[in-house]
């Protein structure tokens, strides 16, 4: 579903054209869903290592498609922000979440759980926050 608004500089009524801030919003909501699902594949795959040592490779990949996904999402949400000059709230928390996911990398391959388990909550709830965020009706104006 876009955005669409109608053009004044045509003559017929049922003319529409979709706004180019439009695709940056659908951009920030998709690759928020996206990071918000790799972190659920992330709790999964975590869960099935812990007890019995699980997929780790499949965890590791995760952790990549992470690191891209929000890595994507903070450079849509600062073209949104740029594009509507505003509010810079969620680029800076999806950026935030972004360089959080290294270190989030950098303490599990480390085996520093009393680490690694707070900054996937940490991780979870800005990318929820976001996520949120992008289908508010506000964002919509």
């Amino acid at each position: 579903m876009t955005h669409s608004t109608r053009t004044a500089e045509t003559s017929d009524p049922g003319a529409r054209t979709t706004s180019p801030s439009a695709g940056l919003l659908r951009a920030v909501q998709v690759t928020a869903v996206l990071s918000v699902l790799t972190l659920a594949v992330q709790f999964v795959t975590a869960g099935q290592m812990l007890p019995r040592g699980g997929p780790v490779a499949i965890h590791a990949t995760g952790a990549i498609v992470l690191h891209v996904v929000t890595g994507l999402l903070t450079i849509a949400a600062v073209l949104y922000a740029r594009a509507h000059r505003g509010p810079w709230w969620p680029a800076v928390l999806a950026a935030v979440v972004f360089v959080l996911s290294f270190v989030q990398a950098y303490d599990g391959s480390h085996t520093n759980l009393a680490l690694h388990v707070p900054g996937a909550l940490v991780l979870t709830l800005g990318s929820v926050w976001v996520t949120a965020w992008s289908f508010t009706r506000a964002v919509r104006r």
